[in-house]
């Protein structure tokens, strides 16, 4: 028997999701307010000749596509890839076969916020769960933020996946990767304390510029992370197709065979 374990968060009316004015906004029209919309369709037909003079429900969203639990194509962070050899794929170019495959989670939780994550912590934690990386693993990093989801501080929670991190995955054949904190990167107010240390450019979005050199899809705003294994599930993670778009919401999905006893 196979188990759903959704890993999508729920897009509402929480300030509390993105930075400061980028949250999504959800408006409600209900069935007795629409049922003069519905009898419009049909001369002679008032809204109180309807089952108790009610119409439809409906609502109008206003969002980005990077609103709620999205993947980024390569085209959001940078329009060449393969140092400048190639345009960088829009999120209506990802290839299906990338999302739907076999699934490793990294549960880096203990770090702090703003760590920056480096290539020996993703080796340490795939030998502490047993797993050695295959090309198109889709790989899911359980960080602190999870467990905010929707509060205030969520956009400043969980550690992040730098350049040699991300490349770390992507030279071993990774190419869809996903967080349940707000970006890939570390969160900006951390990376703004180190840059008001040392003003090194190379350290700004790095995780994600680093899709110039070998192009990625990432996924950001995962949740419930901590209910899957290691690894022995499967992802799907289709995103919606946009049209020359950076990113597409995505209904991500694990799924896990169950052993009958």
């Amino acid at each position: 028997m196979t188990k759903f374990i959704d890993l999508s968060v729920t897009i509402d009316n929480n300030k509390h999701s993105d930075h400061p004015g980028g949250a999504p906004k959800v408006t409600y029209r209900h069935h007795q307010e629409t049922a003069g919309g519905l009898a419009h369709f049909f001369p002679g037909l008032k809204p109180s000749d309807l089952p108790d003079s009610e119409g439809w429900a409906v609502e109008m969203v206003n969002l980005s596509t990077h609103n709620g639990t999205h993947m980024d194509a390569p085209w959001h962070f940078h329009s060449t890839t393969y140092n400048g050899a190639s345009p960088a794929p829009t999120i209506d170019q990802t290839p299906l076969e990338y999302c739907f495959k076999p699934g490793v989670k990294l549960d880096f939780r203990h770090f702090a916020d703003g760590y920056l994550v480096s290539p020996e912590d993703i080796q340490t934690e795939l030998d502490r769960i047993g797993h050695e990386l295959q090309p198109l693993d889709i790989v899911l990093v359980n960080t602190r933020a999870g467990s905010i989801f929707g509060q205030p501080g969520y956009v400043d929670a969980g550690c992040g996946m730098g350049r040699a991190a991300t490349l770390f995955l992507t030279e071993r054949g990774v190419r869809v990767v996903g967080t349940d904190g707000w970006s890939w990167d570390a969160p900006f107010n951390h990376t703004a304390k180190r840059w008001a240390e040392n003003p090194d450019p190379s350290m700004i979005w790095e995780g994600h510029k680093a899709g110039r050199e070998i192009p990625y899809w990432q996924m950001e705003k995962l949740h419930n992370l901590e209910a899957l294994p290691g690894d022995g599930f499967t992802v799907a993670c289709f995103p919606v197709k946009i049209a020359d778009a950076s990113a597409g919401w995505t209904r991500c999905v694990a799924l896990i065979e169950d052993e009958l006893t």
